[in-house]
């Protein structure tokens, strides 16, 4: 089985996803991406349990890992 690949990068120091275009993370203002993430988690609820426990301070959606 083949996995599709999603058409987004994560940056390297906040995990946020962001378009294969973007050049600066909105996020954090990083500029180091990687193509080599796995797991998503969307955050709509900055203060939710879920985000705390994950570092999260931002509505988005993030990479569990990037590596």
């Amino acid at each position: 089985m083949s996995r599709r690949k999603l058409p987004f990068k994560a940056c390297v120091k906040c995990k946020l996803l962001v378009d294969e275009d973007v050049d600066v993370c909105p996020n954090c203002g990083s500029r180091e991406f990687t193509d080599n993430w796995e797991g998503v988690v969307v955050v709509l609820n900055p203060s939710s349990e879920a985000a705390r426990i994950l570092g999260i301070q931002k509505k988005g959606m993030y990479a569990l890992k990037a590596r």
